[in-house]
């Protein structure tokens, strides 16, 4: 039989195991909440966000976002778009994977992002354009973590 010392002096450890453990569970489990009650990131100015952060199809009369809602730079990324190119970044056009999942599920090569130019920023920034394969355009001004559809004309 053990000395019970010895078992109060293993207690502490014990416990301390189990709090890291249930902290690391926790945190695991907040990583694949997609749809948590944390608070959503404020809408970018002029363009109205759902609540919820996934692609808001309430904008105008017709459930879409106009481009006049939009910031000049993010026009100008739908026009070269529209034209094919060519585009300020050789990342504009890759795949968008819709890893957040606010997008609606399509297969992988459905979506495409292209950057929006951000005055000022020494990188790409947090605008994107994202394109989807039945002509849709949605755009992100928080990286991705909530998106408008937008009323675009072919």
């Amino acid at each position: 039989m053990q000395n019970p010392r010895h078992l109060l002096r293993r207690r502490p450890l014990l416990a301390l195991l189990l709090l890291i453990l249930l902290l690391t569970l926790g945190y695991t489990a907040r990583a694949f909440d997609h749809g948590g009650s944390g608070s959503p990131a404020p809408p970018p100015t002029g363009v109205s966000q759902p609540a919820s952060g996934h692609a808001n199809d309430s904008g105008g009369a017709n459930g879409l976002t106009p481009l006049s809602a939009l910031p000049a730079q993010a026009r100008q990324t739908v026009s070269l778009i529209q034209r094919g190119g060519p585009f300020p970044y050789r990342s504009d056009g890759i795949i968008f994977n819709n890893s957040e999942r606010h997008l609606p599920i399509k297969p992988r090569g459905y979506y495409h992002e292209y950057t929006v130019v951000t005055p000022g920023s020494p990188d790409r920034g947090e605008r994107r354009i994202i394109t989807g394969g039945s002509g849709e355009f949605y755009y992100t001004a928080d990286h991705y973590n909530s998106f408008v559809r937008l009323a675009v004309q072919s």
